[in-house]
């Protein structure tokens, strides 16, 4: 079984019986986070993009627990140039690691560094099951492809608008991936990015077949398929 474990604003850990795989670390300086850079545990990082919200503390953690980092080329750059514990992807292609198979899907955003692009992960877990990160991202139509060729169990999307996805576009792609179940994340970490997340699975429920898990931050969901 896997378990998500929400640190708050974009970051949160997927956790198998064997590895730990962290996403989005923005935790220094982030106002909700639950746990500190120091405190975290993990042995994957993986990047959507370059923004300080999302890339945050990722060399510190890197260099602290030897994690290997998997993003775009780009992203990886940031990283000091010793740090050779890196798997660089980039939009539509797939890798087997340990823990399953992971595939960069494209995300419409910024990339927050030059020449990048953002991106978002499907995630096939050695037990089957599938899970379905988009980064920041605008809603687009081809998330119904993502859904097509992938059989999601657990969409984690933005819901705070202002840079991402509001919540009805939010729930709008639910309904496109045809997901089982979604997770909001991206929200009231500033009154910039304010929105109620009850607001989103009330309208993604009553779009689309998926069931909603509100995590609050610092707690733990497991990921049923």
């Amino acid at each position: 079984m896997i378990k998500f474990k929400y640190y708050g604003h974009a970051c949160f850990l997927l956790e198998t019986d064997n590895e730990k795989l962290l996403f989005d670390p923005f935790l220094t300086g982030n106002p909700v986070a639950s746990i500190s850079a120091d405190e975290v545990k993990c042995d994957y990082i993986l990047l959507t993009h370059a923004h300080g919200d999302h890339y945050g503390d990722a060399t510190q953690i890197a260099q602290k627990t030897g994690a290997k980092v998997i993003s775009t080329p780009e992203v990886l750059t940031k990283l000091p140039s010793d740090y050779e514990n890196v798997h660089g992807m980039n939009l539509g292609g797939s890798f087997t690691f340990p823990f399953g198979i992971v595939t960069m899907v494209p995300a419409l955003h910024s990339a927050g560094v030059e020449g990048g692009i953002p991106c978002g992960f499907v995630i096939k877990f050695n037990d089957d099951t599938v899970v379905y990160f988009a980064g920041d991202t605008a809603l687009f139509s081809d998330m119904a492809l993502i859904g097509e060729k992938q059989q999601i169990d657990y969409a984690i999307l933005p819901i705070g608008s202002n840079y991402t996805m509001d919540a009805k576009d939010a729930a709008k792609a639910v309904q496109l991936l045809n997901a089982k179940h979604a997770i909001p994340v991206h929200y009231n970490t500033w009154p910039v990015i304010a929105e109620n997340p009850e607001a989103f699975k009330s309208y993604a429920e009553s779009i689309s077949h998926a069931s909603v898990d509100i995590v609050p931050v610092g707690s733990s969901l497991d990921l049923v398929k």
